[in-house]
C-alpha cells in the first residue's frame, strides 16, 4: 500500500509540475494584462499556482485544472483592483489635486481602459484577446453561459469604443 501511495504522489506530482511549466507563461501573461504590472501579473499567476499545488488532490482531478486555476488568477486579479481603487480613493483625500498622468502609448491607454472595465467584462476580454480562448472555454472558467460571455464581449467592446473615442468594430 505504501509503494502504490507513493506511485500515485509521484505521478500527481509529475502532472502538477508538467502543468506548471505548460501554463506559468500564459497565466504570468494572464494577470499583468488584468493588472497592468509585471511584477503583479507574475506574483499572482504565482500565487494561483501555489493555490492549485496546496489543493492538487482536488485541482488535479479536475477535467480542466488550468481553467481552475485562470479562475483563480482572475479572482486575485479583481482583489488587486479593488484594493488599488480603495488605496486610490484614500490617496485622493491626501491630495486633491493628483497631477494627471500623461501616456504615449496606445497599448497603455487601451489596457488601462480594459482595465476600468466591470469585473466579467474585464475577465472576457482579457482571456479573449490574450489567451485566445474561444467563448466556450471562457464560459467555463468564469463559469457563466455562453451568451453571457458573448453579451459581456459586446458590451466590453462598446464601452472600451466609447471611453477610446473609436467607433465601434464588431468581431463576431
Amino acid at each position: 500500500v505504501t509503494m502504490a501511495r507513493h506511485a500515485e504522489a509521484s505521478t500527481s506530482t509529475a502532472n502538477f509540475e508538467r502543468l506548471y511549466r505548460q501554463d506559468l507563461s500564459a497565466l504570468i501573461a494572464l494577470a499583468t494584462t488584468l493588472t497592468g504590472n509585471r511584477d503583479a501579473g507574475a506574483d499572482l499567476a504565482h500565487e494561483a499556482m501555489a493555490r492549485a499545488y496546496r489543493d492538487w488532490r482536488t485541482v488535479g482531478s479536475l477535467d480542466r485544472p488550468g481553467a481552475w486555476i485562470r479562475r483563480v488568477v482572475i479572482n486575485l486579479a479583481i482583489d488587486a483592483h479593488r484594493r488599488r481603487s480603495r488605496e486610490a480613493v484614500a490617496l485622493s483625500r491626501l491630495d486633491p489635486h493628483p497631477i494627471a498622468a500623461s501616456s504615449e502609448a496606445v497599448d497603455v491607454v487601451f489596457w488601462a481602459a480594459v482595465r476600468a472595465l466591470p469585473e466579467r467584462q474585464r475577465a472576457a476580454v482579457t482571456l479573449y484577446y490574450v489567451e485566445d480562448l474561444a467563448v466556450a472555454e471562457i464560459a467555463e472558467i468564469l463559469g457563466v453561459a455562453a451568451g453571457t460571455v458573448k453579451t459581456s464581449l459586446f458590451m466590453a467592446r462598446r464601452s472600451l469604443a466609447a471611453s477610446l473615442g473609436a467607433e465601434e468594430v464588431l468581431d463576431d
